[in-house]
């Protein structure tokens, strides 16, 4: 079994903003903070823009396949956005994965699914529920309720938005590292001032953090042994280590305190 943990990271789609609330001779910080603007009054005080309007800056995802695991970020820190979400598509198509986010149901793949239809991007297995292959009529990616894709947050939660919670809290529960460096709300500040390697590497420790959770529901759900878990977890470690990069060491030091 193939699973394929994700997450991404957006900023605000100041082209389609323009277009949309038709601004005029503001550069994209300035387009950006008017569409922050129409939006609080909109909603009474929350600037979170709508999911249409969030493009897709990194997406960082593991890849647990046979004996292998291998953490890394799509693409390269100046791909377009196009490019990242045919690759993420693509390793759909080769690996038939089981996909692991943590509101990936709410957020990611709400998102994804916009920014396909911006781009064109054609993804046939990611949106196959049956009527092609029977094999998906029962289990497949779109489904709230099957297990092709796992929304651990959703799914931990009964199904219920008042028992959402925070993946760094339920990360810092656990005794893992939770976030590292930055949060969500600094990516638009950090992509303004060129740290993109800065926002791959936090996306990267963010699906560090969903992995080790995914290991302990299927620890809890009697898919893992204490033997097993224990060997997917430094199968981690071994690999966080072989790839000697300083933001994955430091995860590794913090998860290890």
């Amino acid at each position: 079994m193939n699973v394929f943990v994700f997450d991404i990271e957006t900023v605000p789609d100041t082209a389609n903003g323009r277009r949309i609330y038709q601004i005029d001779g503001l550069n994209d910080e300035e387009t950006a903070e008017a569409m922050f603007t129409l939006r609080r009054e909109k909603t009474g005080g929350s600037d979170f823009l709508p999911l249409h309007l969030q493009k897709i800056v990194a997406i960082s995802v593991i890849l647990r396949s046979q004996d292998k695991l291998k953490v890394w970020s799509l693409g390269e820190k100046d791909s377009p956005e196009a490019e990242l979400i045919q690759r993420f598509f693509s390793g759909i198509e080769k690996y038939t994965p089981i996909l692991v986010s943590w509101n990936g149901g709410g957020f990611d793949l709400p998102v994804l699914h916009y920014r396909s239809l911006l781009h064109g991007i054609s993804a046939p297995k990611y949106w196959e529920i049956g009527e092609s292959d029977n094999n998906f009529r029962w289990n497949n990616y779109l489904n709230r309720f099957h297990y092709r894709h796992m929304d651990l947050m959703d799914i931990l939660a009964g199904y219920q938005a008042r028992g959402n919670a925070p993946l760094d809290e339920i990360a810092t529960m656990l005794n893992l590292p939770g976030k590292m460096g930055m949060h969500g709300s600094k990516v638009w500040k950090s992509y303004l001032a060129g740290e993109m390697d800065q926002i791959r590497n936090y996306c990267e420790t963010d699906v560090l953090n969903t992995y080790l959770v995914y290991l302990r529901f299927e620890l809890i759900r009697g898919n893992l042994d204490s033997m097993l878990y224990e060997r997917e977890c430094q199968l981690v470690r071994e690999t966080l280590q072989n790839e000697n990069k300083a933001h994955l060491s430091e995860f590794l030091e913090a998860w290890g305190k």
